[in-house]
């Protein structure tokens, strides 16, 4: 297995990981009475195509097999980027979805901060899974953040226990708690 830069072809598999890692209920959320969640997958590889939002392929890494196919994904970045990122999402899933989140989008509350690296997907395949995937994708996020001079953060579903467990092992603490998608989570940190 090797860790490598995701490209605009991947997009397909990061829409995918991305709902995978959101869970069935957010993305069935996500699709409102009107669409699918193929069509939030859609809207999440869309997103993943371009360099201006937090999806991008430009913030995701491949985990690869020798024969050069993708295990999993993780999608990760720089917290003080967030905002401005963010707004393709609002404005995309307004033009695929017809999910208005509404004039005062930019004051909902971050999942992120500028002070960390945020782990915002990640997401092994199923038939990969038990292979250590998940902790070299981890790793990689890891130096990534080392490398920004900030710890490496996420947020956890609070009834997600292999999560976490898999996040504990690797020296994730928890710091306290945030809403995302209308969900309060805990706020995980692996310190520098």
């Amino acid at each position: 297995m090797k860790i490598v830069p995701a490209t605009p072809d991947h997009a397909p598999l990061i829409g995918r990981a991305v709902t995978m890692a959101i869970g069935e209920e957010i993305t069935r959320s996500l699709a409102g009475a009107d669409h699918t969640p193929a069509d939030v997958t859609a809207l999440f590889a869309s997103l993943a195509q371009r360099d201006d939002t937090q999806y991008s392929y430009l913030n995701t890494l491949a985990a690869v097999d020798d024969d050069g196919r993708v295990m999993g994904l993780l999608v990760g970045y720089d917290g003080v980027g967030l905002i401005r990122l963010r707004r393709v999402f609002f404005s995309e899933a307004l033009r695929q979805l017809d999910l208005d989140f509404g004039p005062d989008a930019d004051s909902m509350a971050p999942e992120t901060t500028p002070d960390e690296f945020y782990l915002d997907t990640l997401a092994v395949f199923p038939e990969y899974r038990g292979r250590g995937v998940a902790r070299a994708l981890i790793e990689a996020a890891r130096r990534r953040a080392v490398e920004c001079g900030k710890p490496l953060g996420l947020l956890v579903d609070k009834a997600n226990a292999r999560a976490r467990a898999l996040y504990v092992s690797e020296g994730f603490r928890a710091v306290d708690e945030r809403y995302f998608a209308g969900e309060l989570m805990d706020h995980m940190q692996l310190p520098q």
